[in-house]
């Protein structure tokens, strides 16, 4: 028999049984590393299984502590920073004509914001909406790192269920994160997962978002209802306004349950709110059948490759409003989405710091475990 015939002795790597140079040890290998190709297809990507690849570069970014200017009164130009060189185009034009704000004056704004904003976008895949004629104009996704780009742009490539791997960008520093934002986009949306695991989110959330007929104030009373529910919980939530029409709710989570068990939960929550309060929230997903004046509480935001508009993203509307973190007192008060908007949320920022930062921490994330099925 062929196991008689070697000699030697056998080593164990990566589950695969490496053996010292016999006659037949090749022949072996060979066998073992069919096996391991054989157990790669079983674990094929599937609803709650994507394997994924983080690209990362051999050097990263040093952070910047000096404020980055864009240079002025220039129609393009080369910007340098932490020795990586962005290409900087259509700086004059118009995004907001309305309010005189240039695609210029929108890179500024994430230049200045990127200390706060970076520490939510890293390590994630990263959706580009574009709009490369401003807010007003038409827009389209891309999920795939566009040719040529810099070479220091890091990846995320995800395996789908259909058979495809997209390379989806991740912005990392503030040279990616300045690439980016002259490719057009307005809002950004990272996925609510990292990239060594993109199955596995590191919140829980909540879309709030007015039906025809319902006002702010009843999306902010909705929102209260949500915290008083996650309160009794033990859930931490914090909040934000979405620079649109609504509220975002997050609650950071331990990191474990899938985005399908995660998906679940907020459902349940969702529901519970809703056969509480008729008069007041739905959860009812088909637009023509909402019952007008009510705030959806939308679960289905939490389903796996999703993405809503990040913290801090600039939103394409009228008045350049700017999806801000707020106090729970803020809502209690009464605050408009308009109250934010790129001209004053860095004012904000140096005031209050980012509170949203408890989102980032390892401590206090609430565990889900014990109530999955």
């Amino acid at each position: 028999m062929l196991s008689r015939k070697l000699e030697g002795d056998r080593h164990r790597l990566h589950g695969l049984a490496w053996i010292r140079e016999t006659e037949d040890s090749r022949f072996l290998i060979c066998l073992d590393l069919c096996k391991s190709v054989a157990l790669v297809a079983e674990r094929k990507a599937h609803r709650d299984y994507h394997p994924a690849k983080h690209t990362a570069v051999a050097t990263r970014a040093k952070t910047v502590r000096r404020r980055v200017e864009i240079p002025k009164r220039v129609e393009q130009c080369d910007i340098t920073v932490s020795g990586r060189t962005v290409h900087l185009t259509n700086l004059n034009k118009l995004f907001w004509p309305e309010l005189k704000i240039t695609k210029r004056d929108l890179i500024q704004y994430y230049a200045d914001v990127a200390q706060v904003l970076l520490p939510h976008l890293q390590d994630r895949a990263m959706v580009m909406k574009r709009y490369p004629n401003g807010a007003a104009g038409e827009f389209f996704f891309m999920k795939r790192a566009p040719s040529p780009r810099p070479p220091w742009i890091e990846l995320c490539s995800i395996h789908h269920g259909s058979g495809n791997v997209i390379d989806f960008p991740i912005i990392q520093d503030v040279p990616a994160l300045l690439w980016v934002i002259n490719l057009g986009c307005i809002d950004l949306n990272q996925w609510y997962a990292r990239c060594d695991d993109v199955d596995r989110p590191d919140y829980l959330h909540f879309d709030l978002d007015p039906v025809p007929g319902a006002s702010f104030q009843t999306v902010l009373e909705t929102a209260l209802k949500v915290r008083e529910a996650l309160d009794s919980l033990g859930m931490s939530s914090y909040p934000k306004t979405t620079g649109s029409k609504g509220i975002h709710v997050y609650v950071p989570i331990v990191r474990g349950p899938t985005q399908k068990q995660v998906w679940t939960i907020a459902k349940e929550i969702a529901h519970l709110l809703a056969s509480a309060n008729p008069e007041l929230i739905t959860t009812i997903y088909k637009v023509a059948k909402r019952p007008k004046g009510r705030v959806l509480v939308d679960y289905n935001q939490n389903a796996w490759g999703r993405t809503l508009a990040s913290i801090y993203s600039v939103r394409p509307t009228p008045k350049a409003c700017v999806s801000a973190p707020v106090t729970w007192k803020e809502i209690e008060k009464g605050v408009h989405v308009e109250d934010f908007h790129l001209r004053n949320v860095r004012k904000r920022i140096e005031k209050l710091g980012d509170l949203w930062k408890p989102l980032l921490e390892k401590k206090k994330r609430f565990d889900l475990q014990p109530y999955l099925k």
